[in-house]
């Protein structure tokens, strides 16, 4: 097991120096200099230096006045001691920026992903085992509602309803007027109450996929040679799903589990847009359109760990709960 989960490992960093490579070129071959930009507005303040200074400067700083490949090696070599820079669209360093903005998002997919497995696993259980049933046809008219509706349309549809028209939930924001004249369990509680909506939104528009997902695999097992086997020795209706044919579906599940890691870090750029969230996805959409390259190069590169890191995870759970692996 040591040893499946150490060559994992070892793929996972290979993959990652290629990944980082990769965004770093494309990061270097972007059409307008945002350096040159930026050193023209530091050059326009009083008592500034001047604008071939300030470019000088910052190509030395963040290594763009050298190639590619060196640039990255000595890009990587400070990212290895957790050295991102400053951002230049918010002139705060990096991990600063990214610490203040990402646990929002975390928060927000942690709770609506908790939410999605709670609501999809078992109803896509209940769908498969009464099949062409109406409780079927009922939870899978609810799925593809789910799948079809645009993240606007639905969040601008709840907003309208419950804090527009019913005057029951707050319209935008994190936190009320008065919130600074709060307790702090006060505090927590409006905070989590501005919440509500986001997080209603992202597991309805999410739970309509994973939730089919269950079924189609839930609709396979049953179906299975040794699922007839396991009745015809008269064992309980229950053990037969739940002991057995569940078991086994959770071997495609774990994929889904391990490959929503970044979502939980990556922030719902729409739905904390749509609802004025200062979330991580927001915040570096923002920096991206602004040509923040340290921020942006310090995300995408975070995204790509936790890509990797999900499908490490999911490799482990895979040996976990299917011994075939284990023994490959």
């Amino acid at each position: 097991m040591w040893k499946y989960i150490l060559k994992r490992v070892v793929i996972s960093i290979v993959i990652l120096f290629f990944v980082g490579f990769i965004i770093y070129t494309m990061m270097r071959l972007l059409p307008t200099s945002y350096v040159e930009n930026i050193a023209r507005q530091k050059s326009m303040q009083p008592n500034s230096k001047s604008y071939e200074e300030w470019l000088d400067q910052l190509n030395e700083t963040y290594h763009l006045d050298r190639g590619i490949l060196p640039g990255y090696l000595s890009w990587l070599g400070e990212a290895v001691q957790l050295k991102f820079g400053d951002s230049w669209f918010y002139t705060d360093p990096v991990l600063q920026v990214f610490s203040e903005h990402i646990w929002l998002s975390f928060i927000m997919g942690v709770v609506s992903f908790f939410f999605e497995l709670i609501i999809a696993i078992p109803l896509g259980i209940i769908a498969a085992t009464r099949q062409y049933s109406k409780t079927d046809y009922t939870i899978s008219v609810i799925a593809l509602a789910g799948i079809s509706l645009p993240t606007f349309f639905f969040a601008s549809l709840l907003k309208l309803l419950f804090s527009v028209r019913l005057n029951v939930m707050p319209l935008f924001g994190l936190i009320s007027k008065d919130y600074n004249q709060m307790t702090s369990f006060n505090q927590f509680l409006d905070k989590a109450w501005h919440l509500v909506l986001p997080i209603v939104t992202l597991v309805v528009i999410s739970v309509g996929s994973l939730m089919r997902f269950v079924r189609t695999n839930m609709l396979e097992e049953l179906n299975a040679d040794y699922v007839r086997t396991a009745r015809a020795k008269g064992l309980s209706e229950r053990k037969v799903i739940y002991h057995h044919a569940f078991r086994n579906t959770l071997i495609p599940l774990v994929t889904i589990i391990g490959g929503s890691l970044p979502g939980l870090f990556s922030g719902a750029l729409i739905t904390e847009t749509l609802y004025a969230l200062p979330g991580i996805g927001y915040t570096s959409f923002q920096a991206m359109i602004a040509g923040d390259i340290p921020f942006s190069m310090f995300y995408m590169v975070f995204l790509a760990v936790l890509t990797l890191l999900g499908n490490l995870i999911a490799d482990i759970l895979y040996a976990v709960v299917d011994p075939r692996v284990r023994i490959s």
